[in-house]
């Protein structure tokens, strides 16, 4: 069956995964706390949201750095360092006083995560056999795929019975565990080669992704002229980004890749998918406390068991991928998406929570075989020395759609609110509806994107 695959592999595996998982628990299981926390701190929706744009922002900002991370420092220094802000962050939020101290937290962990995030894939690529890729990239997806299933009720027991505070209280022991793993799992494969990233286009990738994101955030609460400025301004920040990186021998990013037509349409796939995958976990558990009037800990009963079977199929969809290649994976899953897509967008002023259960497991279902596949395959079509950037770009543009993803949604429903003057449940449906008629329309989009473009059984790996 090929070479075997180590130990100190699996763990290196399982210790960055974990960080990663801790990432997307903490924000799912805070998206349940969102009703909470506009309470106690007398926030709209889309300002709470920035608990978790804030924390993708920072990832977005530093995981293209990552490839210039991986040249020039060990592996293992990376991990204890993305480790040590992740535990920090943590502390920060239990203990924070106010809102502001809570973002701060939130930004560190982004941090952390934003280091950590890329080393996984990494790992996985450069020490794992090309025969079990897929499979691998499976189990990775699994690790970090398990935290939106169990995020919401996590969370929702959580700050029912003690307070949102002991959500990030209760993950310091993971993150310690995940330090253990590392030590003794993560080698270093790769030589390293110093590389200076340009201190220019760092802020040049600051100003996009903060531009961008700030003005999807805040489409709701003020005029439309003044969220298009930043909008404006990270756009040029891009041009400028684009300019400065054809000068530099080294470019923090590499943006000749997109040339390959086949990675650019797993990248813009990914992105669509992120889009959808991010708004839709956040609309269903505001949608089963504000609509249907459930508590935090039913929200997150509600979502959990499509989580859980999503994880699990992230493996199904790894195995399919080493077994028939990419088309059936990533064709059979988007279909599954956009059917849950268009069935809320029919459905959602007036959903049961039973429907939401098993509604969601549809759309769950699908992105577990996808993800791994899309990911997978896009860095199938690059050269072998292309790899960290290609990943780069990937995780960059996963953490950035997630952003707007929350951004666009949370606006969506927050402008709803504000046109019927009231948080209620009828104009939360009313919003709900409209932002997944937006999530369905990308969805098809998607479906057709990949059904023209990404190629049978062989031709492509």
């Amino acid at each position: 069956m090929g070479e075997k695959i180590s130990k100190k592999v699996y763990a290196a595996i399982l210790a960055t995964g974990l960080m990663s998982f801790s990432g997307v628990l903490v924000e799912t299981a805070m998206n349940v706390a969102f009703p909470t926390l506009m309470k106690q701190f007398g926030l709209a929706t889309n300002t709470v949201q920035w608990m978790t744009s804030i924390y993708l922002l920072v990832i977005s900002v530093i995981v293209p750095l990552s490839a210039v991370l991986k040249s020039s420092f060990k592996t293992k220094q990376l991990f204890v360092t993305a480790n040590l802000l992740f535990f920090t962050g943590l502390l920060l939020d239990g203990l924070a006083p106010n809102f502001a101290i809570l973002l701060l937290g939130r930004g560190i962990q982004g941090l952390g995560t934003g280091i950590a995030l890329p080393l996984m894939f990494n790992i996985i690529l450069e020490q794992v056999p090309a025969e079990r890729i897929g499979i691998m990239m499976g189990f990775g997806n699994l690790i970090t795929g398990v935290a939106p299933a169990l995020g919401p009720t996590f969370g929702g027991l959580i700050i029912n019975s003690l307070g949102w505070r002991y959500v990030f209280f209760f993950l310091m022991p993971l993150i310690i565990l995940s330090l253990i793993l590392g030590l003794y799992g993560i080698q270093q494969k790769s030589k390293i080669v110093k590389i200076k990233p340009d201190f220019l286009s760092i802020i040049f990738i600051a100003v996009l992704f903060g531009g961008v994101i700030y003005g999807f955030s805040n489409l709701s609460s003020s005029k439309l002229q003044s969220n298009l400025l930043p909008i404006f301004i990270g756009l040029c920040a891009l041009g400028f980004l684009l300019g400065r990186s054809k000068k530099l021998d080294q470019p923090i990013l590499h943006f000749e890749i997109l040339k390959n037509k086949s990675f650019s349409v797993h990248l813009l796939g990914f992105l669509l998918m992120q889009l959808c995958s991010l708004g839709n976990a956040f609309l269903l558990p505001n949608y089963v406390q504000l609509v249907n009037g459930g508590t935090a800990t039913l929200a997150g009963l509600v979502t959990m068991p499509a989580g859980i079977i999503g994880a699990a199929m992230s493996v199904v969809g790894g195995r399919l991928y080493d077994a028939k290649g990419a088309r059936l994976p990533m064709i059979t899953g988007v279909s599954l998406m956009a059917v849950e897509l268009i069935s809320f967008a029919c459905l959602s002023q007036h959903m049961s929570n039973l429907v939401i259960c098993l509604v969601y497991i549809i759309y769950m279902t699908g992105m577990g075989m996808t993800v791994g596949s899309i990911m997978t395959n896009g860095l199938a079509s690059l050269k072998p020395s292309q790899s960290a950037q290609g990943n780069a770009f990937l995780n960059t543009i996963q953490q950035f759609a997630g952003a707007i993803g929350t951004s666009l949604t949370s606006a969506i429903v927050a402008f709803s609110q504000s046109q019927y003057g009231s948080k209620g449940a009828y104009p939360t449906a009313i919003g709900t509806q409209h932002a997944f008629i937006f999530l369905a329309v990308l969805a098809v989009c998607l479906w057709l994107m990949f059904y023209k473009n990404v190629k049978t059984e062989g031709e492509s790996k």
